[in-house]
């Protein structure tokens, strides 16, 4: 099946369905990578900022936690790896103190994986680097064919963008490749109350309206379908108890699209919703029911000044 096949089967299986949905993923076309970074630019969006200093200040606890022998090369795979900002000071270290390694960014962007390459290579002339295209969900199997160590990062609280059953199985699969003693470096977001959390998802800009609403001109463009995207808009909810962070993109009256790859009609009620995205928040509670039924234990955390995000760092036993 092709990619497009695939986003064409997506979009038709969560407009079919009661309540809609469509998939986080195919938020990242050309334009949704540009829109993403202009989100984590934003005042209001505190987790880019709040990793970023973690990554810039505690460089050595994250190395020192990983239990790295220097004279054995390994591999640094990092699941989602998007612009590279923030590992690119944890790679500047590693290359410092002549660790050897080499870097696999995995992302479904191939403009994003591109990026990524270009930069590093610019900044790290020496960093073997080999970029990896793709789902990470579905990838997994192929980065761990080599014999060399692993070290694995998921970082930028993406694991909140699945639900919790989902993240469990997904973080299950991850420890069932690694080998006893490897690292998970995972990167959350922590439950905060709405005041903070909110308006990382409901900027004054209006970024992340046009973030999830290009999402539906992909589907424009790439589907054929004729969705008036001023009759959508941005409806952002969160409350601390959940810790869930949801955006819905909701139908501002009664109306009909038609995707034309499928050749089949959609209705949509006035005030009908299409779930777009979760960002669920954590604490070690959490985290500790996600990884009870695999092999992997917290072994270091560390937060930002503001106790806003944490970086865990989990070990296969």
């Amino acid at each position: 099946m092709t990619k497009n096949n695939t986003f064409l089967k997506d979009v038709n299986d969560g407009l079919s369905q009661y309540p809609k949905y469509l998939s986080s993923h195919y938020f990242y076309d050309k334009n949704g990578d540009e829109l993403f970074r202009q989100i984590m630019e934003m005042p209001e969006y505190y987790l880019t900022n709040s990793e970023l200093e973690i990554f810039k200040e505690q460089t050595d606890s994250i190395i020192g936690s990983f239990g790295l022998d220097k004279s054995q090369g390994f591999e640094l795979i990092e699941l989602g790896a998007g612009d590279g900002e923030k590992t690119q000071h944890l790679l500047k270290r590693l290359i410092d103190e002549d660790f050897k390694f080499k870097f696999i960014p995995v992302d479904i962007s191939n403009n994003s994986l591109h990026q990524i390459t270009e930069r590093m290579t610019d900044l790290f002339p020496t960093l073997e680097i080999e970029g990896k295209q793709g789902d990470y969900f579905y990838v997994l199997d192929e980065l761990f064919i080599s014999d060399k160590p692993k070290v694995i990062l998921f970082i930028g609280s993406n694991l909140g963008n699945m639900a919790d059953e989902t993240a469990a199985n997904f973080l299950n699969k991850i420890a069932i490749n690694m080998k006893p003693g490897e690292k998970l470096l995972l990167g959350l977001d922590l439950i905060k109350s709405q005041d903070i959390v909110l308006p990382a998802y409901s900027d004054a800009a209006g970024i992340t309206r046009d973030f999830n609403l290009n999402l539906l001109k992909r589907i424009n463009n790439e589907l054929g379908a004729d969705f008036d995207i001023s009759s959508f808009e941005h409806q952002p909810e969160y409350t601390e108890e959940e810790g869930i962070a949801k955006s819905f993109l909701r139908s501002k009256k009664k109306q009909t699209v038609y995707i034309k790859d499928l050749e089949k009609f959609f209705e949509f009620a006035e005030n009908e919703s299409i779930h777009t995205e979760i960002s669920r928040k954590y604490n070690d509670e959490i985290l500790q029911r996600l990884i009870a039924t695999s092999d992997l234990e917290i072994s270091t955390k560390l937060l930002d000044r503001k106790n806003y995000f944490a970086d865990y760092i989990l070990i296969k036993t």
